[in-house]
């Protein structure tokens, strides 16, 4: 049971979102303007990013609807890749350079300050510029964020997979939006 008087039936973030569309609104553009471009970095990479910072913080919600659309957009149908990534992103296919924001997203979680100028500078040698490490910090610390957001009012979050791939299917189209095409109840 959430902390709150949340809409009943509204999982996740989108509970909080519905009890207060006031902020509602400035989050999901925040969301869209973090994640919903390829400007430097792709939707892929920017998805996986944010998935990999939920885990950290062990949001269920926000590691498994982001995880389903960075399936969506790796063209990981069964989530696989995904949790690898999540699991030691070292050991799995994704790029250098990705690994090396990985790292940087990685101390971000724990606090801005656990970012080091060796981490920066071995991204940059795999190909990182100004751009992709500003927004690989700026996506880590929103996420913290909202996870935080998620899980300090105890939202209730969907066991059930197939709503997650649903919702990531519509996110791909329609981006973050707090209308009811967000997830089947």
């Amino acid at each position: 049971m959430a902390h709150i008087q949340v809409p009943e039936g509204l999982p996740g973030i989108r509970g909080p979102m519905a009890f207060s569309p006031e902020t509602a609104r400035p989050l999901n553009e925040l969301a869209n303007a973090l994640l919903q471009t390829d400007d430097g970095l792709s939707r892929a990479e920017r998805e996986l990013i944010a998935t990999y910072v939920s885990s950290q913080n062990d949001c269920f919600f926000c590691q498994t609807i982001h995880g389903a659309v960075a399936s969506h957009y790796w063209g990981d149908e069964n989530g696989e890749f995904v949790k690898a990534v999540k699991n030691n992103y070292g050991v799995t296919t994704i790029s250098p350079k990705l690994k090396a924001l990985l790292a940087i997203a990685g101390s971000v979680q724990k606090g801005g300050k656990h970012v080091t100028p060796e981490q920066v500078q071995e991204a940059r040698g795999q190909g990182a510029t100004d751009k992709d490490i500003h927004d690989t910090v700026l996506i880590a610390a929103a996420f913290c964020m909202f996870n935080r957001y998620v899980d300090g009012l105890a939202t209730w979050a969907p066991e059930n997979p197939d709503l997650y791939k649903f919702r990531a299917t519509k996110i791909a189209e329609y981006g973050y939006t707090a209308d009811d095409h967000y997830m089947p109840k």
